[in-house]
């Protein structure tokens, strides 16, 4: 006996709370070889009754014994691995998979249970052939006629081997010549031995059945056997040789067509009893479920059959990928560039102190010169702690051997009345015609003295020095503001040059020479002048009969670069002293370019929320329009786990492809913008680390497999008999 129902009960409870009994009292046997026919009107519990002999609803009450089992009591997983061992399903409506071809849609069983690739291939190969159908797996259902649809459900039916086959309808949307074939086939399949048991309303299909069970408003009013009936079951060797199918130990044909001679097979099966006459060790063998390669070749299917859908999803999201990256490598790139500009301008050798304050760039603030003794003596108090030899001497202390410079800088670009505080005035040659030439005065923005690590390798032009006594140097704006096209000619020109800084009683006017044109690394825009402190100090002196200027950089030249770095410690240690104002310009553009940065990042946050909405809303829609499919993966053993694996792996597959596609495009459009910035300033405030891209496909990935987590468990809980259902 394969299967028995006793005192089989259901009921169902509509929306109004009311119970609707749609099963009472059921109790019949079936056995090997049978080919049942189950009729009765609409709604008498036909496929209720189908529902429940293949595990689709375990909400019911009494008995059904397949071989010495209650399914009552078997676990989901266990009515799974039932669906998927025990029972085929044949549906009216076919329910192939649309976007799966007649190989992948027979096999799909065998993906589910893990099979090789070759053995999927070898069974539905030898299956197809039996059906007529080996000259079309690779043809998509929709390229197939009505009873080439059924045969292929039949294939896949039959492609685990079942005991079971439960038709609903199989011959509803076929024509009288087509039925006719197809239940020739059922037939063939149940002289095989197996059970096969179909839901009719066709007086023509049952009357070919074995047997015929009429079922009424839930209750079993007629189960009566066909004498007419003709079954070679009992009788295999005696099958006629004009049968066009023989399902006959279809798994055993599977296993022995593959070897190549006689001899082997008899080697073979003598093994085998060998093998089944030793006492048997008790080993607990895992069975086999979806895996992940085969959930990602069949997500892979699945997303190709929507390819516009999905690569214009995989486009929004890069979009918000390609803004990430670009905003880090923006960022990176300017603090970079402003880093190694303010490097330039620097040395390991030397360090630069001045006060902090909130604008100590502006207006910075002068050292007296008991300020800057006490700052000597602490210096050498903390370098002699941490057992360095070095010691800062003022020129002061010795004239000659001394390693503390001064700086003065300022800006002088807007005195009171809105007129500058340093200028130079250049007169320029007389023109041909005769006309007098009237000075031309050239604002200074921001005046500097030279620091001591200047060098050659900050000016401009060939015929450019470091200046001293009597001579300024000017950037390259500077001097294009005196008029003169090629700043080359500016260098050598006598100049005027006017100081009105606050603390002085009287303007300065001096006669200087420009000794050259020098890169002012982050003010290359700017109207800016170096001068020699020593030179400015003493014209300070001698004008305005004063103790000179007051420093508002101390420079201190080191031995080598860990004093360097033991002054900076100490430097760090004061709240009242900050170093270079190159270095100040570093961190005031770092803090910029944070605040920046974190604006664009909140801004790319909001795009990638929103990418990630867009996503889980598209997954969404997919579980929706895919519904019937879901069913029928459900039908033929697909677990839970596996529908969530699906779709998870799907919107895992979004977020891989969005990624790199992000990740192609930000190295085209980067590749332009580096180009682009090249060609119009110079360089490239442009750096695309490796890790960003890392980040991003990382990001990308997260995000889409969140998006997918509500869609997967929503497909995973869907009701395999409602799914069924769907239109």
């Amino acid at each position: 006996m394969v299967l028995q129902l006793k005192n089989v009960y259901k009921e169902y409870r509509l929306d109004n709370k009311e119970k609707f009994t749609a099963l009472q009292d059921m109790n019949m046997s079936f056995e090997k070889g049978e080919l049942v026919s189950i009729v009765g009107e609409s709604g008498s519990g036909k496929s209720t009754l189908m529902n429940l002999i293949g595990g689709l609803d375990s909400d019911y009450i009494g008995q059904i014994i397949i071989g010495e089992q209650d399914l009552k009591s078997f676990k989901q997983s266990e009515l799974d691995d039932y669906r998927k061992k025990k029972i085929g399903f044949v549906f009216q409506s076919f329910n192939l998979i649309p976007h799966l071809n007649v190989m992948d849609n027979v096999t799909i069983g065998l993906t589910l249970s893990n099979v090789k690739e070759s053995k999927k291939q070898e069974k539905a190969k030898i299956l197809l052939d039996k059906l007529g159908l080996l000259n079309h797996i690779k043809k998509k259902p929709t390229q197939l006629s009505g009873g080439q649809k059924q045969r292929v459900a039949i294939a896949r039916a039959l492609i685990n081997d079942p005991d079971i086959i439960l038709a609903d309808e199989p011959t509803g949307a076929l024509d009288s010549t087509t039925t006719q074939q197809i239940l020739d086939i059922l037939k063939d399949i149940a002289d095989s031995g197996k059970l096969v048991i179909m839901v009719t309303h066709s007086e023509k299909v049952a009357k070919i059945s074995s047997r015929i069970i009429e079922i009424s408003d839930g209750r079993l009013v007629r189960d009566e056997k066909n004498k007419d009936y003709i079954s070679n079951y009992q009788n295999n060797d005696l099958i006629a040789k004009d049968k066009s199918v023989d399902f006959k130990n279809f798994e055993s044909e599977i296993s022995t067509e593959s070897l190549h001679t006689l001899s082997e097979k008899d080697d073979s099966n003598n093994k085998l009893n060998a093998k089944q006459d030793l006492p048997q060790k008790k080993t607990k063998r895992k069975e086999g479920h979806l895996s992940l390669i085969s959930a990602l070749k069949l997500s892979l299917h699945n997303m190709w059959a929507s390819k516009v859908k999905n690569i214009l999803m995989s486009i929004g999201v890069s979009i918000s990928l390609i803004s990430l990256i670009l905003m880090l490598s923006f960022g990176a790139g300017l603090t970079g560039y402003i880093s190694d500009q303010a490097l330039n301008y620097s040395s390991p050798n030397v360090v630069s102190i001045s006060k902090k304050g909130a604008t100590s760039i502006i207006a910075p603030q002068s050292f007296s010169q008991e300020e800057i003794e006490n700052i000597s003596i602490d210096i050498n108090d903390y370098l002699e702690k941490n057992n360095s030899d070095f010691r800062v001497v003022s020129k002061e202390e010795d004239e000659y051997e001394n390693n503390l410079s001064y700086g003065f800088n300022m800006l002088t670009g807007f005195g009171s009345g809105g007129s500058a505080l340093a200028k130079i005035i250049y007169q320029p040659e007389q023109s041909e015609n005769d006309e007098e030439v009237k000075p031309k005065e050239c604002p200074i923005f921001y005046s500097y003295t030279t620091p001591p690590y200047y060098s050659e390798k900050h000016l401009l032009t060939e015929n450019s020095k470091i200046c001293g006594d009597g001579q300024i140097m000017l950037s390259s704006a500077s001097a294009k503001a005196m008029g003169i096209e090629k700043i080359e000619d500016v260098v050598g020109k006598k100049v005027t040059l006017s100081i009105n800084l606050p603390e002085l009683k009287t303007p300065i006017e001096t006669e200087v020479e420009i000794s050259g044109i020098v890169d002012v690394s982050l003010f290359s825009g700017m109207l800016v002048m170096y001068v020699d402190y020593d030179y400015l100090n003493s014209r300070v002196k001698a004008n305005n009969d004063s103790k000179g200027l007051s420093p508002t950089t101390l420079y201190i030249t080191t031995n080598n670069k860990k004093t360097t770095s033991l002054i900076k410690d100490y430097i760090s240690t004061r709240n009242d002293l900050s170093d270079s104002v190159e270095e100040k310009l570093v961190r005031m553009f770092d803090e910029m370019l944070d605040t920046f940065s974190i604006a664009l990042t909140i801004i790319a946050g909001i795009s990638l929320a929103v990418a990630l909405i867009m996503i889980l809303v598209v997954l969404y829609i997919s579980v929706s329009e895919r519904t019937k499919e879901i069913g029928v993966l459900k039908s033929i053993g697909a677990r839970k786990k596996d529908i969530k694996l699906i779709f998870s792996t799907e919107s895992f597959l979004v977020g891989l492809f969005s990624g790199l596609m992000g990740i192609i495009f930000t190295l085209i459009i980067g590749g332009i913008l580096i180009l682009t910035f090249n060609a119009l300033i110079g360089f490239a405030p442009i750096r695309m680390m490796w890790y960003y891209f890392v980040e991003a496909l990382a990001i990308s990935i997260v995000i889409s497999v969140l998006a997918g987590l509500y869609p997967s468990a929503k497909a995973g809980r869907l009701d395999p008999i409602e799914s069924l259902r769907h239109e």
